[in-house]
């Protein structure tokens, strides 16, 4: 852990998703491919959670979902088990996931802020997960110091993100962006995006391991998307700390 820790977190990113606040749980609308990965990331996380091998029984273990946004990963966690803390930076989309939570009957504690606010106020959870945010962050190693800082020993991170590679940049970026206008232009950097060997290697130096990482893509209409072996675009990955 760092003695001094940076801002994990830069304006224009989180000003990106805070305007998309409306439109977050529209499973038509721009966050789209975010519903249809959900499932997928969320049981993927919670067979690795799971206690007693039943992925739908996490427990109440205490999980912290940081960017998230308007709670599309934190309710889906919290209707398997998970006793669930969501942290953003972006208000307007935490007003959103605070109201969408009540009216499932959900509980979920809903947080404003990034996660040196947290570790400065001693905050520990079993598990802690940040779906598609890496590729956002101002600095990967400062994120990553952060969230092993937020993981009790023997706890688990979850990250899924994008791979920096020429498929990625045809599919996520161009095909994504521009051709199909499944997401609103603008929404990825390849630049930031962020290859298993880079990922494995910066997570090491905090303290984490990886014990498992599998790809994600998408099946057809009715399938919904699936884990691959193929980490070459979207990929999840579990990290535990020694």
């Amino acid at each position: 852990m760092k003695a001094t820790m940076t801002s994990t977190a830069t304006p224009g990113e989180i000003a990106k998703f805070d305007a998309l606040a409306a439109e977050w749980w529209d499973p038509n609308g721009p966050m789209a491919p975010l519903h249809a990965m959900n499932p997928l990331r969320c049981g993927w996380i919670a067979r690795h959670l799971a206690r007693g091998g039943d992925p739908a029984r996490l427990g109440g273990l205490s999980l912290l979902d940081v960017g998230c946004g308007a709670g599309l990963a934190s309710e889906g966690m919290a209707k398997l088990g998970a006793k669930v803390t969501g942290l953003d930076a972006a208000p307007a989309a935490l007003a959103v996931a605070r109201t969408h939570a009540a009216e499932s009957g959900l509980e979920i504690d809903y947080r404003e802020g990034m996660p040196e606010d947290l570790i400065a106020g001693g905050s520990r959870f079993d598990a802690v997960m940040a779906l598609e945010v890496i590729e956002h962050v101002a600095d990967r190693a400062a994120f990553l110091d952060a969230l092993a800082a937020l993981v009790k020993p023997g706890g688990m991170v979850f990250l899924s993100t994008l791979n920096r590679t020429a498929r990625s940049f045809l599919f996520a970026k161009l095909g994504a962006e521009y051709l199909l206008r499944l997401l609103p232009r603008g929404t990825h950097d390849w630049k930031m995006f962020v290859t298993p060997a880079e990922l494995g290697a910066e997570a090491r130096r905090a303290g984490l391991r990886v014990t498992a990482i599998s790809g994600m893509t998408p099946g057809g209409p009715r399938q919904g998307w699936r884990a691959t072996p193929d980490v070459a675009v979207n990929y999840i990955v579990a990290l535990t700390k020694d």
